[in-house]
């Protein structure tokens, strides 16, 4: 077979791609990015223009045969954080990342609080936000009433922990929570992360320890082992 110089051309830049896929999981590189001494970053940023590809389906199908999300409707940055997170979390059904968590000199823990905000999470189209719940990543959830009006003592994390478990069931329909699941509540107009598996797995091991009162307040909620 004969290829034509343009081919040939695209089959030494996608190896380029290729060796930087696997080091990298995305092909949304920045543009400054090489790989096997090929500016593949700039390469695939070229690709990405609209209907560079119109005249090549095999191109666009080759692509995609390496990463799906090779041309996302989203930022290319974007996606680069999120295939570190996705690489991170491969192996854990759900894991905790936080801030300082550095991959290719992303900060992925950082970029995970910040998708959890409401008003970040509201301004992600459907395709992204379907990626982060796919992880087990969720949105923060309405306020519940009981929170809404204004504390007049500071709840400690016992109480932290019904009231996350709280607007957890009130959600999901279920006191099931992954061990590595983090919820977020607000409570006076400030947001807090609640380690709410953690939560409920170190109260079950303290559970003859508990006092009535608490013990109920769990029960409540619909946990067997607090009945």
């Amino acid at each position: 077979m004969v290829w034509s110089p343009a081919d040939e051309w695209f089959q030494e830049n996608l190896e380029a791609a290729k060796a930087y896929y696997d080091q990298h999981w995305t092909l949304c590189a920045p543009r400054s990015a090489t790989a096997l001494d090929k500016p593949v970053g700039q390469w695939l940023s070229n690709l990405r223009r609209p209907d560079a590809l119109a005249e090549h389906p095999e191109w666009k199908t080759a692509l995609e045969a390496v990463d799906e999300d090779w041309n996302p409707e989203w930022p290319a940055d974007w996606q680069r954080h999120y295939a570190a997170l996705c690489e991170l979390v491969r192996d854990e059904d759900q894991t905790e990342v936080l801030p300082g968590f550095t991959v290719h000199g992303m900060d992925i823990g950082k970029w995970l609080v910040k998708q959890r905000k409401s008003a970040v999470w509201q301004a992600l189209t459907n395709g992204q936000r379907e990626r982060l719940e796919q992880l087990g990543i969720t949105p923060p959830a309405p306020q519940p009433e009981a929170l809404a009006q204004p504390a007049t003592t500071p709840l400690g994390a016992f109480e932290r922990g019904v009231a996350a478990l709280t607007q957890y069931k009130a959600r999901t329909g279920t006191v099931t929570v992954p061990r590595g699941h983090v919820e977020t509540i607000v409570i006076d107009g400030r947001e807090h992360a609640v380690k709410l598996g953690v939560f409920l797995s170190n109260t079950k091991t303290r559970r003859a320890k508990l006092i009535t009162d608490k013990l109920t307040a769990l029960a409540k909620l619909g946990l067997d082992w607090a009945a």
